[in-house]
């Protein structure tokens, strides 16, 4: 099955994905906490479908509790940073508030001059748990889905913590749908980043260093896992920052961060207008 969280006519609601057609389902507004696996496979169609051209697709999970990202999960990146090859994954966090939609811009705020692509496969949790094993892991997946983990580099080297680089807001496209593990075959999905037409990331899932099991059992040793945490699995070489010369993108960019048979994220990037506040004293 696919799935997506989508408005229509002013209303948010949770849709299953045939072809071009979507389909509402009662129940919950958006795909997140409130639907786990055992409830998202109750829901019930609710009046006709609509084309998926006439609705707006959401982040296709809007408000996670939790985003966990990992950083140098593929050894063709590692190699391109120069670091060696990590014993432990390397973890840090994403809110909310940093997510766009599959069609949405990209917006490149002012104080960065260095933004960079990554295209990545996302976990999407469908039944908590805490200390699950590796055995495990894969009955507490709900699906996947598609994210460029759009990464402000000049603000991500200011220190040793990633966190002001990873997490600006409307920063990081996610969707177009999650895609249950009966349909999507992600042991060597191919995972790519073509910019303006060219193609700058070329990988699969079968080169990630940790695996899905082992990153969903890793984090759920120190905190539970709760239905619609997402888990962005990492990327592949050929970032930007690492090119030489290096590539970063611009106003009127295009970028299509695609997983074969999971989805396609197709985002213009357009610049942030920064508002300038208006002293008082103008005001009055």
């Amino acid at each position: 099955m696919r799935y997506v969280t989508f408005e229509h006519a002013g209303t948010r609601r949770i849709g299953r994905v045939d072809g071009d057609l979507v389909q509402a389902l009662a129940g919950p507004a958006e795909l997140g906490r409130d639907t786990p696996a055992d409830v998202l496979a109750t829901l019930r169609p609710e009046g006709g479908p609509v084309t998926l051209a006439d609705v707006r697709l959401l982040p296709v999970v809007p408000h996670p509790d939790k985003i966990f990202c990992v950083g140098l999960n593929y050894h063709a990146h590692v190699g391109e940073t120069g670091r060696d090859l990590p014993t432990y994954p390397v973890l840090f966090t994403k809110f909310a508030g940093s997510l766009v939609g599959a069609s949405d811009d990209i917006v490149l705020p002012p104080e960065a001059q260095q933004v960079d692509y990554e295209a990545e496969l996302v976990v999407v949790i469908g039944k908590a748990g805490r200390r699950i094993s590796r055995e495990a892991a894969l009955e507490h997946v709900l699906g996947y889905t598609v994210a460029n983990d759009v990464t402000m580099r000049d603000y991500q080297y200011k220190t040793h913590q990633w966190l002001q680089g990873k997490a600006w807001d409307r920063s990081t496209p996610l969707g177009p749908e999650l895609v249950t593990p009966d349909e999507a075959d992600v042991s060597a999905a191919p995972v790519s980043t073509v910019l303006n037409g060219v193609t700058l990331q070329s990988s699969d899932t079968s080169k990630l260093i940790f695996d899905i099991p082992t990153l969903v059992a890793t984090v759920s040793e120190f905190t539970e896992l709760l239905p619609g945490d997402l888990i962005l699995t990492g990327t592949p070489g050929g970032v930007g920052y690492r090119r030489d010369p290096q590539v970063f993108l611009h106003d009127g960019d295009e970028v299509v961060v695609e997983v074969g048979g999971v989805g396609k994220l197709v985002n213009r990037v357009r610049a942030e207008v920064a508002q300038v506040p208006v002293p008082a004293a103008a005001r009055n």
